[in-house]
């Protein structure tokens, strides 16, 4: 076991995970839907941009800090919200709150979490924000927002891409499930994860805890794998956002936008942020990958409401990807991947270490770009040519070496 200060970037914690977290688990974490074009574009349309170097400039006193939709933020970075995350370790939801709340960021709960809307507000003590999917049990939905309500929950992330699921063909070949049905290779595969078995064993939080006990007629393992394949609303539109909104009563977020058209919308829905993101390359294979959307979409909601934040989320990897998301427009991003990978590593000490290397990473790359406060930088830290195409939407060209 590597000491966390050898850790060095999202990649050793992301090889630590895999060899710690059981296979079904990982994988859910770690693919995206069809051929993963999407999935694999996300982080390397980021590694195209290239930064501009500047010296002998005063980089003393430097500040990441910022504020997402009024919320005080150490840099401009949320945990993103994820289904399963109590799977990838132990209370996994609870740990990584309480990560995020120590170092400064906000955390997002998912719907789909292991670990209740409940569970997270008695062990933690900063406002969390919550994730909604939109369910045909419209009685069961509205009794989500006023838990989320109840546990002080301080906006509300409404996802608007996963009307339908996109096809992740490892979930269909390990038989994803929460917990692990005990099939043969299940067994064989939980073998060799003797900690992730233990301290699984420690908790009985080991299924939907937003759902069970909570939704009608869900009552045990096989009907909630029926009611969740059967819930998801797929005639949700913009004109439910009004009523979300309505019943919520506070700040809302819209999660999963990629085009400016549908960007307009949401800044006149209403909403006080809106993120462009691919569902992290899990929904639509062949989309473009968010860093190429945000630019576009930027320029479009401006243009319509000034004051709605727009984030980014998919692909972020690192402190430098953040930098670059700041760059290229986005007031603020959400991760993913990176703390889920730093979770299945180490539980909460590895969430913070994530949080920890993305900083390190953006505040001594801000340096070097010549800047010292994240709130005022700009594409001109960016290399020219390595970043206008992705303004377009157009796919880079690399020239030609003569």
């Amino acid at each position: 076991m590597k000491s966390l200060d050898k850790i060095t970037d999202i990649e050793d914690l992301r090889l630590i995970a895999k060899r710690k977290v059981p296979k079904m688990f990982y994988d859910y974490v770690d693919s995206g839907s069809w051929t993963q074009t999407t999935y694999r574009n996300n982080e390397t349309d980021f590694d195209r941009i290239k930064l501009r170097q500047r010296v002998l400039v005063d980089m003393d006193n430097r500040s990441l800090a910022s504020h997402m939709i009024d919320t005080p933020v150490k840099m401009p970075v949320a945990i993103a919200p994820t289904g399963f995350t109590g799977m990838m370790w132990a209370d996994g939801e609870i740990h990584a709150a309480k990560a995020a709340e120590k170092f400064g960021v906000p955390f997002s709960l998912s719907t789909m979490s292991i670990c209740s809307i409940e569970d997270v507000a008695t062990h933690t003590s900063a406002p969390f924000w919550f994730q909604l999917y939109v369910m045909r049990d419209k009685v069961f939905m509205q009794n989500l927002i006023n838990r989320a309500k109840a546990a002080n929950c301080s906006a509300l992330i409404l996802t608007a891409d996963l009307q339908v699921l996109g096809q992740r063909h490892k979930d269909i070949k390990n038989g994803l499930s929460a917990p692990p049905k005990p099939t043969f290779a299940n067994i064989l595969n939980l073998m060799t994860k003797p900690e992730w078995c233990m301290n699984m064993l420690g908790t009985k939080r080991r299924t939907f805890g937003n759902i069970v006990g909570h939704a009608q007629g869900v009552g045990d393992l096989s009907s909630l794998s029926s009611w969740t394949a059967e819930q998801f609303d797929p005639a949700l539109s913009w004109d439910d956002v009004a009523r979300i909104k309505e019943l919520w009563g506070g700040k809302l977020i819209i999660k999963g936008i990629m085009e400016p058209e549908d960007a307009v919308l949401a800044a006149k829905s209403g909403a006080d942020a809106l993120v462009v993101s691919n569902h992290g390359g899990r929904q639509l294979d062949g989309a473009p990958s968010s860093i190429a959307a945000l630019s576009d979409i930027v320029q479009a909601v401006k243009a319509e409401r000034s004051d709605i934040e727009v984030w980014l989320d998919s692909g972020i990897r690192s402190g430098q990807d953040v930098l670059k998301a700041v760059a290229m427009g986005a007031t603020g991003t959400m991760i993913g991947r990176a703390f889920l990978y730093g979770l299945g590593a180490y539980g909460e000490d590895g969430v913070r270490r994530a949080l920890e290397l993305i900083y390190k990473e953006c505040d001594v790359s801000m340096a070097f770009c010549g800047h010292t406060d994240v709130q005022q930088v700009t594409d001109d830290i960016l290399v020219k040519g390595t970043f206008e195409h992705l303004k377009s939407g157009m796919p880079h060209i690399a020239p030609m070496p003569w």
